[in-house]
């Protein structure tokens, strides 16, 4: 799995190096801040969410009270 990750990584990079442009225009900038934020929000919102808060609070108690 880790194999494939990194041959797909390395593909997507030389993909990347291969373009003819130097740079991303302004709206490139701006259209994947939009999206990072998009994203961020939308993470925040599951993660904070009551059913995920439990399973983590459950497994932090769990994993705090294994016996060794």
């Amino acid at each position: 799995m880790v194999r494939k990750i990194m041959h797909w990584v390395r593909s997507v990079v030389g993909v990347v190096r291969a373009r003819a442009d130097s740079g991303m225009t302004t709206s490139e900038y701006a259209v994947g801040t939009i999206a990072a934020c998009a994203f961020a929000a939308v993470l925040y919102k599951v993660v904070t969410s009551p059913a995920v808060m439990a399973q983590l609070q459950s497994l932090l108690k769990g994993a705090l009270d294994a016996k060794f």
